[in-house]
């Protein structure tokens, strides 16, 4: 019998409760109140302050725009996404992925806004859509140096187990400038965020089961050990079928479609989420895990 989670707190969150916008370009869900829709149910959670699913028509996007003293991170679902920098007019391309990057399924671009930073985004594919996830976090102090990081995480990888992609700063709120530079995230092989947060994926294959750990793969990557905070989300499919479902903890009413998602409060460092596809396809779920 699957483990329940009996001492956890879980709320499921229908995607019919998210906000949402479709501008022509750009269609969107807000899972947390954001530009012109507010909530104040969902104002935020833990650090989490935003969750967005977003699908941008081909030679659409967004254009330079500032960003402070938030941590931003784009997962890309399908398509492809163009990043680029201030500096970096349409048109130009670099090998530096600080200002220009093509982001692609599997890749992660994240940005600490910090004192202040501005980059475009835009799908620069003549035919197809992008879909792909924005999520925002709270910083755990301001005015820090802005960065980017660009990483790719593969699908065979998320396939087999729940893949931490991001992880907090290893050096903490107290890092040094070299320290700050290093960027070194307290899990190898993650990006590094400004938060006690981490971001994981996986995608399982109907009738698999994966298990979530809390506070993330390893030891000593989170800073906060007790009443975490962990939003889990099942991604919309590419097709709009909404043939994908999971269930959570073992508990009947806890069953997520496409779109859903579910506030897991009252849980520890080292607890066991175990997700279990119920669905016809593939399900991504991503899941984000703060103080």
């Amino acid at each position: 019998m699957a483990n329940t989670l009996s001492h956890a707190n879980i709320t499921y969150r229908p995607s019919n409760t998210r906000g949402t916008a479709d501008h022509g370009w750009l269609d969107t869900k807000h899972s947390f109140s954001f530009a012109s829709w507010y909530d104040p149910r969902y104002e935020s959670f833990g650090s989490l302050r935003v969750l967005n699913e977003d699908r941008v028509a081909p030679n659409m996007g967004f254009p330079t725009h500032p960003h402070r003293d938030a941590e931003i991170f784009s997962y890309i679902l399908s398509g492809e996404l163009t990043h680029r920098d201030s500096m970096q007019r349409k048109g130009a391309e670099s090998s530096n992925k600080d200002h220009f990057y093509r982001m692609k399924r599997g890749d992660v671009q994240f940005t600490t806004g910090g004192k202040g930073i501005a980059h475009s985004e835009q799908n620069e594919h003549n035919s197809d859509w992008v879909h792909f996830l924005q999520i925002w976090a709270t910083p755990w102090k301001r005015g820090l140096p802005p960065i980017y990081h660009t990483d790719t995480f593969t699908e065979a990888d998320k396939r087999e187990k729940f893949v931490n992609i991001i992880t907090p700063l290893k050096a903490g709120p107290s890092a040094t400038p070299a320290e700050e530079k290093e960027a070194k995230a307290a899990k190898e092989g993650t990006i590094a965020v400004h938060a006690d947060l981490i971001f994981s994926a996986g995608i399982l294959e109907p009738k698999k089961t994966f298990q979530y750990q809390v506070g993330g793969d390893g030891e000593d990557i989170v800073r906060s050990q007790s009443n975490r905070n962990v939003y889990v989300h099942l991604t919309e499919s590419e097709k709009w079928e909404k043939k994908s479902r999971v269930r959570l903890a073992g508990r009947e009413d806890i069953v997520l479609g496409e779109g859903d998602a579910a506030f897991v409060k009252n849980v520890n460092v080292g607890d066991v989420l175990t997700v279990e596809s119920l669905g016809e396809t593939d399900a991504e779920v991503v899941i984000i895990d703060s103080q």
